[in-house]
């Protein structure tokens, strides 16, 4: 096991006015953290249940447990740190992200949100707080959907998806791998393949609360230090897939022609001109996949496969845009002379708003920390999204270099970082005490 970053003992404070959070160590974790991935620096690539994601795992359960925090797993790896407060049978107040990542991408997206999480409650250690409510670290199982095609996996299970608990039990990835052969070769569902233990009772917390770097350029450009988010998008994710009669690129004329990838490529224009045309901003649409068969240069392909991302704060409206790209696929087939072997909604998610309560809370931290805060909605999906299923939610953003994520040049500066760990530890010891 590599050598990670501890923290320095200190006295305990004796007010939260004072929070005195270790930057430099949180960063150093960041980094630390980082080097397991499968793809060089300055990216990292965090695959579910690879090897990187084991050792990931192991280290973040140490850094739990330097923090004093009692460690529990559940069978898809879902991983919870606990502090119990004076009154440990009330419902904790949770926060947390995800440490998983998508090939090539940065290393703060989820991982802020996690030793962030861990490093806010090293803070009101240090302050000499005491909870009232626990107060629950949650590292949640792949949100990024790379490995199976399913974003938010843990947290999905986490809020009762029966659907996706019995959809497991014969997920296989690219490479024919099934889930639970997957899970069992990092250590979990070694029991059964029943994935209902996972379950969580709604209750379970009396609130949960994310810290994540925005995505996006908003608070940068505007120089706010906390963004407050009000409401999460209603993603949908769609699997399009065409069949066509291929054939010699040199000896079939275009007119006898039955392009599967002219076929896709004119349902990824489409796929933009119906976003476009929903008149909102909100609305956005992005053609993430798109395969073709038999993939030579010499050959017209015979099978196209795309994979389709479409997302609003207006749940009817995006429904409206799925409809629409389902006709244009079906106008295609007759125009080109191809079959729509596939249209499938792998997912159709609702928005979700954070708590009123909880907003206020995260309202009066930023406004106790003498820090400048905006409210504002989230367009990237989140694991809040499925947690709002549980309990009252929110989340707190903080500024990212130029918008990045999802790419090596993602950042987030150790200031940026300290005042939203600041803000997320003072608004759990608020909820702690309710």
């Amino acid at each position: 096991m590599e050598q990670f970053s501890g923290y320095a003992i200190h006295e305990p404070h004796s007010s939260l006015s004072s929070l005195s959070v270790d930057a430099q160590g949180l960063q150093n974790q960041i980094d630390e953290l980082s080097a397991f991935s499968d793809s060089h620096a300055p990216s990292v690539t965090r695959v579910l249940y690879t090897e990187k994601d084991v050792l990931a795992r192991r280290y973040v359960k140490n850094l739990m447990g330097i923090a004093g925090l009692s460690v529990r797993e559940d069978a898809v790896g879902n991983i919870f740190g606990r502090w119990d407060g004076h009154e440990p049978e009330l419902a904790a107040v949770a926060t947390g992200s995800h440490i998983d990542a998508i090939p090539f991408s940065g290393k703060y997206d989820g991982v802020v949100g996690v030793l962030g999480a861990i490093e806010a409650i090293n803070v009101l250690k240090r302050s000499g707080f005491k909870p009232r409510r626990p107060l629950e670290v949650i590292l949640f199982t792949s949100e990024e959907p790379t490995r199976f095609g399913i974003s938010c996996l843990g947290s999905r299970l986490l809020a009762g998806s029966e659907n996706l608990a019995n959809a497991l039990k014969t997920a296989t990835d690219s490479q024919n791998i099934s889930f639970l052969d997957a899970a069992r070769s990092a250590g979990y569902a070694k029991d059964t393949d029943d994935l209902s233990s996972v379950f969580l009772k709604k209750g379970t917390y009396s609130a949960f609360v994310e810290l994540h770097i925005e995505q996006g350029p908003i608070l940068e450009d505007e120089g706010i230090s906390i963004g407050i988010v009000t409401a999460i998008a209603a993603p949908a994710s769609l699997k399009v897939e065409f069949e066509g009669n291929g054939g010699h690129a040199g000896a079939v004329l275009m007119p006898n022609r039955n392009d599967a990838g002219l076929a896709a490529s004119e349902l990824a224009l489409a796929v933009e001109k119906h976003v476009l045309e929903s008149g909102s901003i909100d609305t956005v649409g992005t053609v993430g996949i798109l395969e073709l068969h038999p993939g030579a240069i010499n050959s017209i392909p015979s099978k196209s496969h795309l994979e389709i991302d479409t997302r609003d704060i207006d749940e009817e409206r995006r429904n409206q845009v799925i409809e629409k790209i389902h006709q244009s696929a079906i106008r295609i087939t007759k125009t080109r002379g191809v079959k729509l072997s596939e249209f499938h909604i792998i997912n159709q998610d609702p928005p979700a708003l954070s708590d009123e309560a909880v907003i206020k809370a995260m309202e009066i931290a930023t406004r106790e920390l003498n820090l400048t805060s905006k409210l504002m909605i989230s367009r990237a999906y989140h694991d809040s999204l499925f947690m709002a299923r549980l309990s009252p939610m929110g989340m707190i953003f903080i500024p990212c270099y130029k918008g990045y994520s999802h790419k090596p040049e993602e950042f987030a500066s150790i200031q940026d970082m300290s005042n939203g760990v600041k803000v997320l530890a003072l608004t759990l010891a608020k909820l702690s005490l309710e």
